[in-house]
């Protein structure tokens, strides 16, 4: 196996699986019932903090590497013929 079409995988799969992750990890935006017992229970102030910002950052740079290894794969590969 080419060692391009290895490392692209790799990149492919971790960033794939990373923005799984991240995107869960995320808070929900809802306007439902739920959340306005919730934020009277536990007083959250609105606007995004650090974590989230953080969590915003990490996620565009996983989501721009998925992108990017993805079509690299596809320029390298245009026919799909790996092996």
């Amino acid at each position: 196996m080419n060692p391009l079409l290895i490392i692209m995988l790799v990149l492919l799969v971790l960033s794939g699986i990373g923005l799984i992750v991240f995107i869960l990890l995320h808070s929900g935006k809802g306007t439902g019932i739920s959340d306005m017992i919730a934020s009277s229970v536990y007083s959250t102030q609105t606007g995004t903090s650090i974590v989230e910002k953080n969590l915003d950052r990490i996620t565009i740079a996983l989501a721009i590497v998925f992108m990017l290894s993805l079509i690299v794969l596809m320029i390298v590969y245009p026919k799909g013929s790996i092996g």
